[in-house]
């Protein structure tokens, strides 16, 4: 029996396109990453280069009038939150994942809903509510026939930190269940068997193993917190993206707004490493199912207090606002739907199909790419063209809106100086920034769950397609894209949906009288018109729970 020759050393075909293809094919695959890494980067290199540019004026003004409390309010904010998201999200979670309780199987998934809410929908049903001239407060008021001077401003730093809780709990709740579930009854067993109750056990044990994802969570919590602009708007409650707001369209400085989203990137670029160093010290380990499943049973006045709290949190974070919103959106129905509201809808669906096309199939040319060149430099410009889902909006407005003026001043003043046309401006005020910040902004979230199904792909179905003469774009057509088919429309419908829930790029960068959905619930809650807002908040809710739908299957799988 003859011995096997290996292969000789040197370089092997990439898996998908085969050597003899033609060579343009093959470059492409390689370059495509890196201009699209370049794309993302842009904007990001824009803001953070305004930092070397000079509006002394204006810098004064604000060092003098708001940045002390810019960097003030961003603080007590972010640390309200992060507390906030803690303590109701790991409480939330470890109940879920460990007890048994009436409705403990409800509140599994049911908790889950407020992400279906964007946080400013929140907001200004909170003001309707609970402010000063809302109808809790009328009805005290009249009941006692007296001031309320004792009950707390809902317009206030705490209030806002509320709000942002219950919009961004389900975080730190979705990554903590996840690590609680894996523990299981077993791991309460091995902590009884040192001598620790289950109260011991949970804090000397579970909590300990559970804390890279708990960190994980409530870093996304705390990006988001950062990126809001809705929220603090409504809030009136001035943050780094209000600031940024008021000093491009109040101030007219676009250089001043971009020096303060440069400050922004910078404290959300160590919030990134510090949730990559957490999820480094991730470890995984497999478990039976049969240990996942096995809960510890509450009785008395144990299971009524759990079932209790869990039933206030998600009252107060989604069905109190429907509930609110419904009853608001009945009673302005006919003001409300009219031909300018068909509009807004339009534009809303538009926008964000158009968006989602866009991204994902952006994102099947990088998962692609990378498939086919597996180089450091290849993934790394994979993942920095990724990086924009971590950006704040405002801010992204801002670094796409700088460099597409500039271009669009180039040509309009080539188009005159050698042609003798003047043309005005080409790209200001079309949908292509609009689009351009939108890909740049929602690439990620399209871009894992595809990631995620391509690995089930393996390489023998690449090589097998390769012997019959498939390779480059006709395996991507023929194989990839039906075996990618699931993942493909959960992409499609996530980007969707943050698209139709986007406030600050949408707002800063729209054309003249081109208003959305979230636009017109912005415009209408900064006049305190909370009934006319409702019917647009609710479209954006039930558009919302799309992708909830998804993320509770994937969790259950």
């Amino acid at each position: 029996m003859g011995k096997s020759i290996p292969p000789r050393a040197g370089k092997q075909p990439v898996a998908g396109v085969s050597r003899s293809g033609p060579f343009s094919e093959r470059l492409f695959w390689k370059i495509i990453p890196f201009a699209i890494a370049a794309l993302v980067m842009v904007p990001v290199c824009v803001v953070v280069a305004s930092i070397f540019s000079t509006e002394d004026e204006i810098w004064q003004h604000l060092i003098a009038t708001s940045l002390p409390r810019l960097l003030t309010n961003t603080l007590w904010l972010a640390l309200g939150v992060m507390i906030g998201t803690s303590l109701l999200g790991v409480s939330l979670a470890w109940f879920t994942a460990v007890y048994t309780f009436p409705g403990s199987r409800f509140f599994s998934w049911a908790l889950f809903l407020p992400l279906a809410i964007p946080a400013y929908v929140t907001a200004f049903v909170a003001l309707g509510i609970f402010d000063f001239a809302g109808p809790l407060q009328t009805s005290l008021r009249k009941l006692f026939d007296a001031d309320l001077f004792w009950l707390p401003d809902i317009r206030s730093g705490p209030g806002v930190a509320i709000v942002m809780t219950l919009a961004f709990y389900p975080y730190v709740f979705l990554l903590a269940r996840n690590a609680f579930l894996t523990q299981g009854k077993r791991l309460l067993e091995v902590a009884q068997s040192l001598g620790l109750n289950h109260r011991q056990g949970f804090f000397k044990v579970a909590l300990p193993m559970a804390r890279p994802w708990i960190a994980a969570g409530v870093m996304l919590a705390l990006m988001e917190t950062l990126a809001d602009f809705g929220t603090v708007a409504i809030f009136n409650y001035d943050t780094f993206t209000t600031a940024i707001y008021k000093t491009w369209f109040s101030l007219f400085s676009l250089t001043a707004a971009s020096q303060l989203a440069s400050l922004l990137i910078l404290i959300v670029f160590m919030i990134i490493m510090i949730e990559q160093y957490f999820r480094s010290r991730m470890r995984f380990a497999e478990n039976k199912r049969s240990v996942r499943i096995e809960r510890i049973q509450l009785v008395g006045w144990q299971a009524i207090a759990v079932t209790v709290f869990a039933s206030t949190v998600l009252f107060f974070a989604f069905i109190l606002p429907v509930m609110q919103l419904t009853v608001w959106a009945a009673d302005s129905f006919s003001d409300s739907l009219n031909q300018r509201y068909l509009e807004f809808v339009w534009h809303s669906l538009s926008l964000a199909t158009i968006a989602a096309i866009i991204t994902t199939l952006i994102a099947i040319l990088l998962i692609y790419a990378v498939r086919l060149h597996t180089g450091f430099w290849v993934r790394l410009a994979v993942r920095l063209a990724t990086i924009g889902y971590a950006l704040p909006g405002a801010v992204l407005a801002v670094g796409v809106f700088i460099p597409l003026a500039w271009l669009d001043n180039l040509l309009s003043d080539s188009l005159l100086a050698i042609f003798n046309i003047e043309t005005g401006l080409l790209i200001q005020g079309t949908l292509a920034v609009m689009l351009i910040a939108y890909m740049t902004r929602f690439l990620a979230v399209s871009h894992f769950p595809l990631e995620s199904a391509q690995t089930r792909i393996t390489k023998s179905i690449d090589e097998a397609a390769i012997g019959f003469g498939v390779s480059g774009w006709k395996m991507l057509r023929t194989i990839h894209f039906p075996m990618l088919k699931g993942s493909l429309f959960t992409a499609l419908v996530l980007v969707f949906v943050d698209v139709m829930k986007e406030m600050p790029i949408t707002l800063m960068t729209r054309p003249f009288d081109w208003d959305t959905l979230a636009v017109r619930i912005f415009s209408l809650t900064s006049e305190g018109e909370w009934q006319l807002a409702a019917l647009p908040a609710l479209t954006l809710i039930l558009a919302g729970l799309a992708p909830i739908i998804l993320l509770m299957r994937q969790t259950e799988k």
